[in-house]
């Protein structure tokens, strides 16, 4: 019998062996110029990893936010009825963990919360890269309030396998029109990115928005009877870019539809969110001229609160300067 001294001596034998010839493989000597230990590649790949990896970071919080549910629904022993009050510190628990990312990495701040309306109301807020503002905001409205905004999401979203149980808990959805409009009328709030794919990967640092004739939204809030309450996140792209610009990328998302544009970025540049005054339901005005008035009033919080075109620079040191309370 093979006593652990020496099964453990054999296994360190081979690890050594193993690495040696990784290094020899990765790094030979005849092509080491000022690098002489494999590990110094290491520091060489975590910044690439960091900078080019952002929806590995957002699906790593998705995961272990589904992680902390499912421990949380072993425990309580919960079966369905995702958005009943049986799930509320799941909820919370979960809503937690992603506030504490936006305020480490980002110092994310809301300015007027007070502004959203206690009965339901359509949020509609502009389409980053990344909607990681998005996840920080819903997150503060639930802690602050304790009211779960629904979200429409892209059909995609739905299809990453796993994340069920963050799906159901959170109250995503992409039912259509008349799904939205019953989530409304249950007096709920509604999150929607009307940009959606095309305005993360093909606006930039110059924050246009990009909606097209996209007028969902507005039949959504009209049928509803609900306020739409505007949003805007400051240094949103300085944060997460994409290579929507280059024009073979561009080109295959228009002929595939699938989100395949390269997003970089991860900056812990500082990000604010702002709420704009909430556009009452009148029923005296067309379904165009609401969403035309949506897009005035974002516009309009983008140009008060953002300087454009963005600069990466600015945003970083905001991050580590002291923010005006503005609202």
């Amino acid at each position: 019998m093979i006593s652990l001294s020496e099964s453990y001596s054999s296994g360190e034998e081979s690890v050594t062996w193993l690495t040696s010839l990784l290094k020899e493989w990765i790094c030979p000597d005849h092509y080491l110029g000022i690098f002489t230990d494999y590990k110094a590649y290491l520091w060489v790949l975590i910044p690439f990893i960091m900078l080019f990896s952002p929806v590995l970071i957002l699906l790593g919080f998705i995961y272990l936010s589904t992680l902390l549910l499912h421990i949380y629904k072993i425990m309580s022993n919960l079966k369905g009825d995702y958005l009943g009050k049986s799930w509320n510190t799941g909820r919370r628990a979960v809503s937690y963990l992603w506030d504490i990312y936006g305020i480490v990495w980002h110092g994310y701040e809301v300015h007027g919360m007070n502004k959203v309306p206690e009965g339901p109301g359509l949020i509609v807020c502009y389409h980053g890269a990344f909607p990681l503002d998005y996840f920080y905001f819903v997150s503060r409205l639930y802690l602050q309030t304790g009211r779960l905004c629904h979200t429409v999401v892209d059909y995609n979203f739905s299809k990453i396998p796993g994340i069920n149980l963050f799906y159901n808990v959170h109250g995503l959805t992409n039912d259509g029109r008349m799904g939205c409009v019953e989530i409304l009328k249950k007096g709920n709030l509604l999150g929607v990115l009307p940009g959606g794919a095309r305005e993360a990967f093909f606006s930039d640092e110059n924050y246009s928005l990009v909606w097209g004739g996209r007028l969902g939204f507005a039949h959504v809030a009209r049928d509803a009877k609900v306020p739409i309450i505007p949003i805007f996140t400051k240094n949103l792209r300085e944060g997460y870019r994409t290579l929507g610009k280059i024009w073979p990328f561009k080109w295959l998302y228009e002929f595939t539809r699938w989100p395949v544009v390269p997003i970089y970025g991860g900056l812990p540049v500082k990000l604010c969110t702002y709420v704009g005054d909430p556009i009452l339901y009148d029923p005296n005005i067309t379904v165009e001229e609401l969403a035309e008035k949506t897009k005035t009033a974002i516009k309009n919080l983008r140009d008060k609160h953002q300087q454009i075109p963005g600069s990466i620079n600015r945003a970083l040191l905001e991050r580590f300067a002291k923010h005006p309370k503005d609202d």
